[in-house]
C-alpha cells in the first residue's frame, strides 16, 4: 500500500468513527430524553369514592390483580393516595418522622417505570420499556422506596400501601402488597445511596 492510499484509508476510518460516534451520541441522547419524560397527572377528585367505613369493610388483598390499563385519572388518584401533597405547606397524605419526607414511589407501567413527583403531581420516566412481566404482570406495580437503615422507613411505607389499599377499595380496584420481588430493579432505579425498594403493591381492575 503506497503512502497516498494509506492516508486515504486512514481518513476514511477516522470519518467513519466520527459518524459512528455522532450516531451513538444521538442514540444516547434519545434514550436519556425518553427516560426523563415528565407527564402531569389529573388532580384527584376529592369528592369521589365510597365512605371511609365502607372502604375499611371492603379492603382486601387479591393475589391476581387484573392487567387492564389504568386511565390517567385513576393513576393520579392512586399515586396521590400514596404520597401526595394534601396541604399548602407541602405536607403529605401520610405522616413522616419529623416531616423529613424521605421516601419515593415508582409506578411500573406498560410504557416504562415512572417516579411520582408529589409537588408537581406528575410522573417522570426513569426506565423505558414494559417491565411488568418481571413482577406479576399487573396493570400497575407500585414500588415504595426509602433509606434502608432508617428506623422509620417501614412505618412510612406501611402508611403508603395502606392508603393505596383504601383507595383501591373505594375505586373498585384489586391490589396486593408483596415483598418477594422488591429487588427486581435493584441497581436500575435512580435511588440515593443506601436507599432500597422495601415493598411493592400490584394494582389492577
Amino acid at each position: 500500500m503506497d503512502r497516498r492510499t494509506f492516508l486515504g484509508t486512514g481518513a476514511a476510518v477516522v470519518a467513519a468513527a466520527g459518524i459512528l460516534g455522532i450516531v451513538e451520541t444521538a442514540q444516547a441522547a434519545s434514550t436519556e430524553s425518553a427516560n426523563s419524560e415528565i407527564k402531569p397527572l389529573p388532580k384527584p377528585d376529592l369528592n369521589s369514592g365510597k365512605p371511609l367505613m365502607t372502604c375499611l369493610k371492603e379492603r382486601q388483598a387479591n393475589h391476581s390483580p387484573g392487567s387492564g390499563e389504568l386511565d390517567q385519572a385513576t393513576l393520579g388518584a392512586l399515586l396521590w393516595s400514596a404520597w401526595g401533597v394534601n396541604r399548602e405547606d407541602g405536607k403529605r397524605v401520610i405522616p413522616t418522622a419529623r416531616n423529613r419526607q424521605e421516601a419515593a414511589v415508582y409506578a411500573v407501567l406498560s410504557d416504562g417505570v415512572w417516579e411520582y413527583l408529589p409537588k408537581e403531581h406528575a410522573i417522570k420516566r426513569v426506565l423505558a420499556g414494559d417491565q411488568r412481566a418481571r413482577f406479576d404482570g399487573a396493570a400497575c406495580i407500585l414500588l415504595f422506596a426509602a433509606p434502608e437503615k432508617d428506623r422509620f422507613a417501614a412505618f412510612h411505607v406501611g402508611s403508603m400501601y395502606q392508603n393505596v389499599g383504601l383507595y383501591c377499595a373505594s375505586a373498585g380496584l384489586q391490589n396486593c402488597v408483596k415483598a418477594q420481588l422488591r429487588d427486581t430493579l435493584k441497581g436500575e432505579l435512580p435511588l440515593p445511596p443506601e436507599w432500597a425498594v422495601l415493598m411493592t403493591q400490584s394494582v389492577g381492575r
